[in-house]
């Protein structure tokens, strides 16, 4: 079978990888050079992507050297934005959901508010915070993504009445 860069315990679009199995996320997480390998393995993708990792305890990211150029490419190939699901739920598989957490707040950013991804908008909204397991993390990027969407009245994500108390 062939090896994924960030494996989950669901099938994804290549049939023949097979999902992981519990067990398997457990031994992974105990070894040590698995799961700095899978940090490299996430570096390498947010390089791709034009972001850097900037804190490794953390997770969190700012724009790379050559964001501009990488977000083109963002922009451009909507088939970057499944890879961005997968790599958000395998953060949470691995135990890096603080990960997740910068991850989506920064795609957040640049979709809502700098507006430097557009045509990442609706799977940043639609795909990404849900990846979130953490449900009070979730609450409050749901809560910043509505106070930054225009129009606000036509947000779907969130009830606006439970919105509007959040805090």
């Amino acid at each position: 079978f062939p090896l994924r860069l960030f494996p989950l315990r669901e099938h994804g679009m290549n049939w023949r990888a097979k999902p992981l199995t519990w067990q398997e996320i457990q031994a992974f997480k105990k070894s040590k050079e698995v799961m700095q390998r899978f940090i490299r393995a996430y570096q390498l993708m947010l390089r791709f992507y034009g972001i850097t990792l900037i804190n490794e305890e953390t997770g969190e990211l700012q724009r790379a050297e050559n964001w501009a150029e990488r977000f083109q490419n963002l922009n451009r190939f909507s088939h970057n934005n499944l890879r961005i699901t997968r790599i958000l739920k395998c953060l949470g598989e691995m135990g890096y959901e603080h990960y997740q957490v910068h991850l989506v707040k920064f795609f957040l950013t640049e979709t809502l508010v700098k507006e430097t991804l557009p045509n990442v908008k609706r799977s940043a909204l639609d795909y990404f915070l849900f990846t979130i397991r953490n449900k009070r993390k979730r609450r409050e990027l749901v809560h910043y993504a509505w106070q930054h969407f225009k129009p606000r009245g036509s947000f779907v994500w969130g009830p606006h009445e439970k919105l509007l108390k959040f805090r």
